[in-house]
């Protein structure tokens, strides 16, 4: 049995996160990477250790750089590498390489990834143990002309599909002759960005399908259990949108022979690990093996939710040896998995559903989400201040609902989804909202078109902006309502003075006859005493908590002139020494200095409330510390 100390995870954003978490609960040290591009993203403050990688790569390269990344894991110390989803996780080469140096690879082994992993060789498979396919070329289309004469034999539409992942890239709709060998070589270069290999091969396109996955977990041992279903059926451009488990229009039956058939597959290889694998059931109730992911899912999160089995966590043990009948994993058999309840999980993404879902970059100025009962977030991208790139996934936070009916559900993700609050850039909130309410989605019966047949998913009204109103109102008044006569204002000229000699007041009073002297003074006195407060935070605050230390020295000659016959100047409130820091960013002693110079004969007054307990501290030591340096021998 193995026990990491250390685990690298060659991966950013939401599923970064998701394995550190994992990992911290398991008294596993953590190690992020990250690109330059991702030097303030969230992800890598939440590992015990991050370091840069990709120097002079793009910022997708950067993260495919196998080399870099197992030189950084070695010198670090790192036990273990885990994947995540997308980048690496499917790269056989990867996987062979970490075992090479002796890093365990939290996944399938090399050899599995190449079984299962590419599309053609998982098909080839899934033929083998009589599971029912999609019929197409069974093989990487090698040039242009093949690739007509395949979609000839299969009849259009056809889809292709890269061989190396999934998520929707190297993937395209092919609905006649004309627009074949375009989408060809548009699908090879998207293949070749995201996998690192372009081979593309085609099959016959299934119109309208339910997508249904299965959720595989084996371990070293031979031990393989699936976690039930999760109906992945809303999608847009072939990416995942909403996906929740379980799937309401399957017939027990049907559940059990798709099931059965996801474990068939897993144990011909002697799967290890967490995997997917994923099938399309017709209009006719036919499902059809479509691929296997050989890595955790985006989506992992539903199923966690109604069967309480940590997968992240089970990843990370399995990859130490421990069975699945062990205690730690605590799953003895197919018949300790038994779901509860229903789960429902939105991708909450920075793109304008409006404008053809086009990715939104920028700064996020607000960001405030909605938790509560029944809600689990697992957050990415998202917090206030946080810049969008348009170099990577625009997920910012996944928002996954528990409930004991499938309605409720969804009345909970509507809820928090309301609650999240995000400006700044562009979200598809409104979009899920209108989903989630939509009574096809209420009774599971989406299919893979279900967004480009519903138009009226995407008749919404814009989110009103505070801010924007109040700026529009501001400039309303300012520009339009003055009807081009606006007012001049000159600048306030402070009048030139004559120069007194020997001002004398309350302040050389107390200095001369002391407190108790100036406490007679004012007890023999048979007029009114007047303190002017104009220098403190007065008129709710108007001059001393906005107006600058320069701004008052100005008048502060004057003052001294003008109202030489004033019992005191109040010139220090509340909130002065707060504001001062905080807001004016300079020093209310230095303001005291500078104000006493240019007033020289009037008392100073501070006004002091029982509600200023730090401020009074902080000045009592202040003061401490100004008398002490006083009294210290002068070298």
């Amino acid at each position: 049995m193995k026990h990491f100390k250390r685990v690298l995870v060659a991966n950013r954003g939401e599923i970064a996160i998701r394995v550190f978490r994992a990992c911290r609960e398991l008294g596993i040290r953590t190690v992020a990477i990250y690109s330059k591009e991702d030097k303030y993203s969230l992800f890598r403050t939440k590992a015990d250790e991050a370091y840069l990688i990709g120097k002079n790569k793009g910022p997708i390269e950067a993260y495919l750089d196998i080399d870099e990344i197992i030189n950084l894991a070695l010198k670090k110390g790192v036990d273990a590498i885990h994947p995540g989803y997308g980048f690496l996780s499917e790269n056989p080469d990867f996987a062979r390489k970490c075992q090479e140096v002796g890093i365990e690879f939290i996944g399938p082994t090399a050899e599995m990834i190449e079984q299962v992993g590419d599309k053609i060789k998982s098909k080839l498979l899934a033929e083998s143990l009589g599971v029912p396919t999609i019929p197409g070329l069974n093989k990487a289309i090698t040039s242009e002309i093949e690739a007509m004469e395949t979609a000839a034999v299969c009849g259009y539409p056809v889809i292709l599909k890269a061989a190396a992942g999934g998520g929707g890239r190297g993937m395209r709709i092919v609905k006649s002759e004309d627009e074949l060998l375009s989408s060809f070589r548009t699908a090879k270069n998207e293949a070749k960005k995201a996998f690192g290999a372009d081979d593309i091969f085609i099959e016959k396109y299934i119109d309208s399908p339910k997508h249904i996955e299965v959720q595989i977990l084996g371990d070293k041992f031979g031990n393989i259990v699936h976690l039930y279903e999760r109906d992945c059926s809303i999608q847009r451009r072939h990416q995942k949108v909403i996906e929740f488990t379980p799937s309401l229009t399957l017939s027990q039956e049907k559940r059990q022979k798709i099931c059965e058939d996801a474990i068939k597959i897993a144990k011909a290889v002697k799967y290890r690990g967490a995997g997917t694998i994923e099938f399309l059931v017709d209009s006719s109730g036919n499902h059809y093996f479509i691929e296997m992911n050989p890595r955790i899912q985006v989506e992992h999160t539903v199923t966690e939710m109604v069967t309480g089995i940590d997968i992240v966590q089970a990843q990370i043990m399995i990859a130490q040896s421990y069975p699945l009948n062990s205690k730690e994993i605590g799953i003895y058999s197919q018949c300790d998995v038994i779901p509860r309840g229903y789960s429902i999980q939105c991708r909450v993404t920075t793109e304008d559903p409006s404008n053809n879902f086009a990715p939104d970059t920028g700064k996020i100025d607000v960001y405030r989400t909605g938790s509560g009962y029944g809600i689990r977030l697992d957050g990415g991208n998202g917090f206030t201040g946080a810049v969008i790139s348009p170099y990577y996934d625009s997920l910012l936070v996944k928002v996954t609902s528990w409930s004991r009916s499938f309605e409720d559900a969804a009345k909970k993700s509507i809820r928090s989804l309301k609650e999240l609050t995000i400006s700044g850039v562009k979200t598809n909130i409104d979009f899920l909202i209108n989903v989630l309410n939509h009574p096809t989605f209420l009774k599971g019966q989406c299919d893979t078109n279900f967004i480009s047949n519903t138009p009226e998913l995407f008749r919404f009204k814009p989110q009103a902006d505070e801010e924007l109103r109040i700026l529009n109102f501001l400039g309303d008044k300012i520009v339009n309502e003055t009807h081009g006569n606006k007012p001049d204002f000159d600048v306030p000229v402070v009048p030139k003075l004559l120069e007194v000699q020997g001002l004398s007041g309350t302040k050389q009073l107390l200095d001369k006859e002391g407190p108790e002297g100036l406490v007679k003074w004012i007890k023999s006195q048979n007029k009114l005493l007047l303190t002017d407060t104009t220098m403190r935070d007065a008129q709710q605050s108007l001059m001393a908590t906005r107006m600058r230390t320069k701004d008052m020295l100005k008048i502060a000659k004057a003052t001294s002139i003008l109202g030489k016959d004033l019992f005191s100047i109040e010139m220090w409130g509340g909130a002065t020494f707060d504001t001062s820091y905080r807001f004016l960013k300079e020093s209310p002693w230095e303001r005291l200095d500078e104000l006493r110079k240019r007033i020289p004969n009037l008392l100073f007054q501070m006004l002091i409330r029982a509600q200023m307990p730090l401020d009074i501290k902080i000045i009592q030591i202040t003061l401490f510390v100004k008398q002490s340096k006083k009294q210290l021998p002068q070298e």
